[in-house]
């Protein structure tokens, strides 16, 4: 099991870096998640959700629906979230970038002042940071919320707000988020992870309030259940979709391009409303302030952790 684990976690390593040497001035985002997903193929592994492409305020979720036409600007601060699988064992990770962040940016034209990038830089740092003293805190028998505390303190020392409700979360095998949520915030919560877990830990830092909010676009689902329909595209759809991903997320992109009909997005529609599908809707910032998040998995051992996407 641990053998697929690391398998997962290289891919995902090499992946990430690749990704992140991408990120460039009018680079589509369309182009970036697809590069994404088919790299983690290439490298022996399946995708584990959707490539997450999530700029500035954008926190979570976002992924390019088809014909997406958004392009990365000069001073933006990118999130880049992805995820492999090696038979149904997962590896998660993330990392923060700015476009041109190897340029003068305040000679360039981004719309911001010399300090606002800075302290774009300064997110990216605590952001990392705070991974790093969580990741060093975690070991059998440590509680959650001791966990969320390290990271809490590690932002607000910095004059900075983690996002209290983005958490990070257990993983099983085919299962994303298996029912533990690790906090970003001190929490009084007893539970005690125990030798074997294998946690997502993902902090995320703002200037901002530090709460997410959903928004209406939503192009990430997940399989629930089966359900009586009465339009048979739509049955098609839904038993391609629970043989194809299981319980993992997928990408609505992914749907469209593999079942051709003009039906699509009103067999969506009906899919979500009579709850065959959970939609994941796209997160941002309350305040509108801008995001940093970093993130790794991580197999808890008696005396620590072994990092299995560094």
């Amino acid at each position: 099991m641990n053998e697929m684990y690391e398998k997962a976690g290289n891919i995902v390593a090499n992946v990430r870096k690749l990704a992140t040497d991408m990120v460039e001035e009018d680079l589509k985002v369309l182009d970036l998640v697809e590069f994404t997903e088919q790299e983690i193929k290439k490298l022996g592994g399946e995708i584990a959700f959707p490539c997450n492409v999530s700029i500035n305020e954008i926190t979570a979720h976002y992924t390019s629906p088809s014909g997406d036409k958004t392009v990365l600007k000069n001073g933006d601060l990118v999130k880049i979230d992805l995820g492999a699988h090696v038979d149904g064992y997962i590896a998660d990770s993330a990392i923060s970038v700015i476009v041109g962040e190897n340029l003068d940016l305040s000679s360039r034209d981004t719309g911001l002042t010399e300090d606002e990038i800075q302290l774009q830089f300064k997110m990216i740092d605590t952001v990392g940071q705070a991974l790093e003293n969580a990741i060093s805190t975690v070991k059998d028998g440590v509680t959650v919320g001791k966990i969320g505390e390290v990271v809490e303190k590690t932002i607000t020392d910095q004059g900075l707000t983690p996002v209290s409700n983005l958490t990070g979360h257990t993983m099983e095998r085919y299962i994303l988020h298996s029912g533990l949520s690790i906090p970003n915030i001190k929490e009084e919560n007893k539970h005690k992870i125990v030798e074997g877990d294998v946690l997502a830990i993902e902090p995320f830092v703002t200037n901002g309030v530090g709460r997410v909010t959903d928004m209406n676009d939503a192009y990430i689902f997940r399989f629930l259940r089966d359900r009586p329909l009465r339009m048979a595209p739509a049955r098609k759809m839904l038993h391609e979709i629970a043989k194809n991903y299981r319980n993992l997320p997928f990408a609505g992109r992914w749907i469209e391009e593999s079942i051709k009909t003009r039906q699509f997005n009103l067999i969506l529609r009906n899919l979500i409303s009579s709850r065959a599908l959970y939609p994941y809707h796209v997160l941002k910032e309350k305040s509108n302030a801008r995001v940093a998040q970093a993130e790794h998995t991580v197999i808890v051992e008696p005396g620590g952790c072994q990092v299995i996407t560094k």
